[in-house]
């Protein structure tokens, strides 16, 4: 559990600033994370890494000379929305342009890569390499589809490397592709971790038990083991890795091996270095020459009782990058003259406010008939609140079964901030399609993760198809819900039977265009859709997963409901609510 905290939604907000005033000489802090302190230099490629917070040093704290050239920070165990990832690119951007580097998590890749698009439509070159470095997240035939863990690092370390060797942007990809292909980790857990304010864990581990192959934002092991000793657990490790050799290094002996044994929060150093005995021993025994290790916190989850093992196979340049000098808050390695760097990079006060701001709101004005409709959306958005507040913690308990635990508080952030933003008094003169286009922006920034940037998208995408000129008739609802759907199924790849809230949407749409154009009322309609929703969402028990963070543990989910199409559900009967309070006001009106 964490200890020392205020209020737990703004935990990832006030641990950021903490960082920043501890490392001003290092880091400073630009809309959506944190950059160098120093400008980066004309023609050199930009490295921007990042994720949810919770991971401590990853990711703010592997930004410096050597490193990342800026992090871009999502909340505990969520993505950072594509917003603060395009802050972050934008602040540290240089004329040769920006490679993206994160774990591979669907959220992440949701949000990086409308990042990236964004990027490249206002002329900024930029390209992406994912880490997938967790053998027991997916196959070996599925490579594409394993996680990002610990294996980061080494990711992170051959892309800042070549960056500042002077490769142009398709060398930094093509260096740090190569770095990924040639990482590989494994790790296990003895317990879960707790979320900020959370009573409970997310994921317990039977006592004597170990669990195999957890993720690093609290979902359960693939695999539960009996706990072994230390030596028995160097020599799985290290086992299941050399099996795992990459494809172009058809032999261990002789090999030169990067390794990083990495403590998950709860498990110290003392204990680490008594691992790492047998491992160096088994590696030693295997032919394998070690170089340059690694025994430390590189990519935690808390306080979780983990560990886990990187191997890193060199050749000649990827070991060049390695053993580099690097000068981060949490990483540094031979000797770099940060000063020198600082000095050399400087930013001026006036340039470094304008780096740091974000945008001005600049608002038109929508016509009378919706600015009034723009009313019951504002009403929605706060039924949408209330509910998934008061439902946050059994969705987090939901979602923690097969997933991460983390669904309910990421829509209860989303949709605070969704509620705040249609809010805002500089919206007091937007229509309806304004209204909920930048409460989408805003529950996208703040939710984090698949969860946030799907609602986010919706929303906006709703917005956008019923505009501000006129006050939508239930034929244009149905319609803006239609947009909706099909841009959420667009970016999320999602398609009915896949186990996520598309089970849930789908229905939902499809029931509400067909009871509209069967002549029933908005708000009749709107409610047996909300209803067909809830319907389909409690079928979804049936289901198994084929996409997102539960799809490793697809076994574990059966007979529970997606946690996504019930808050999806949720959210739709609460709208139906206002809509009916409406209708109910609009006869005693008359």
């Amino acid at each position: 559990m964490s200890y020392v905290i205020n209020d737990p939604t703004d935990f990832a907000e006030e641990a950021a600033a903490g960082f920043v005033a501890a490392h001003r000489s290092l880091v400073r802090r630009v809309p959506g994370g944190v950059a160098r302190a120093g400008a980066t230099p004309a023609g050199q490629v930009a490295v921007v890494i990042g994720g949810g917070s919770g991971h401590y040093p990853a990711f703010a704290g592997l930004v410096g000379p050597g490193l990342a050239h800026g992090a871009a920070m999502g909340d505990v165990f969520a993505s950072p929305s594509a917003h603060r990832v395009h802050g972050v690119a934008r602040a540290v951007a240089s004329d040769a342009g920006v490679l993206l580097s994160y774990g591979n998590y669907a959220g992440d890749v949701l949000n990086f890569d409308a990042a990236e698009a964004q990027l490249h439509a206002e002329g900024i070159p930029c390209r992406t390499v994912r880490v997938t470095d967790d053998i027991f997240s997916a196959g070996r035939e599925e490579r594409e589809k394993r996680r990002g863990i610990a294996g980061d690092l080494t990711v992170f370390r051959a892309a800042s490397w070549a960056a500042e060797a002077g490769h142009d942007l398709d060398g930094v990809f093509d260096l740090a592709s190569h770095a990924n292909e040639r990482t590989r980790s494994l790790g296990v857990a003895f317990s879960g971790c707790t979320l900020p304010g959370a009573g409970e864990p997310l994921f317990t581990v039977p006592a004597g038990q170990m669990g195999v192959g957890m993720g690093i934002h609290g979902e359960p092991g693939i695999d539960i083991r009996p706990r072994p000793s230390a030596d028995e657990l160097g020599r799985m490790f290290v086992a299941e890795l050399l099996a795992e050799r990459p494809d172009d290094v058809p032999d261990a002996r002789g090999a030169r091996v990067a390794v990083v044994l990495n403590g998950l929060g709860a498990v110290k150093s003392e204990e680490l270095f008594v691992i790492y005995g047998t491992v160096a021993r088994e590696l030693e025994a295997a032919g394998v020459v070690i170089v340059d290790p690694e025994v430390g916190e590189y990519a935690t989850s808390f306080e979780m009782a983990g560990v886990s093992l990187t191997l890193f196979w060199l050749d000649d340049e990827l070991e060049r990058a390695w053993s580099s000098p690097a000068y981060a808050p949490a990483y540094r390695k031979g000797v770099v003259d940060a000063a020198a760097a600082a000095a050399t990079e400087a930013l001026d006060a006036d340039t470094a406010e304008a780096l740091d701001e974000d945008e001005p709101l600049i608002v038109a004005a929508g016509s009378e008939a919706s600015i009034a409709a723009a009313g019951t959306v504002r009403r929605i958005l706060d039924a949408l609140r209330e509910t998934l507040d008061a439902e946050a913690d059994a969705l987090g308990r939901l979602d923690a079964i097969a997933g991460d635990g983390d669904h309910g508080i990421g829509m209860q952030r989303g949709s605070r901030a969704a509620a705040a933003a249609a809010g805002h008094g500089q919206l007091a003169i937007a229509g309806a399609g304004t209204v909920l286009a930048r409460a989408g922006d805003a529950w996208a920034d703040q939710g984090g993760g698949t969860s946030g940037a799907l609602w986010g998208a919706g929303l906006r995408a709703a917005g956008l198809r019923i505009g501000d000129a006129e006050a939508p008739d239930a034929s244009a609802v149905a319609a803006a819900v239609d947009a909706a759907r099909a841009v959420v199924q667009s970016a999320g790849k999602a398609e009915p039977g896949d186990k996520t809230l598309v089970d849930a949407l789908v229905p939902f749409a499809e029931s509400l265009r067909r009871r509209i154009d069967a002549g029933e009322t908005l708000a009749a309609a709107w409610d047996g859709a909300a209803q067909d929703a809830q319907t389909a969402a409690d079928a979804t028990a049936l289901l198994v997963p084929r996409l997102g963070r539960a799809r490793p543990h697809a076994a574990k989910s059966v007979g529970t409901p997606d946690p996504g199409a019930i808050s999806f559900a949720l959210a739709m009967n609460a709208a139906a609510r206002v809509l009916a309070a409406r209708v109910l006001a609009d006869k005693e009106e008359t």
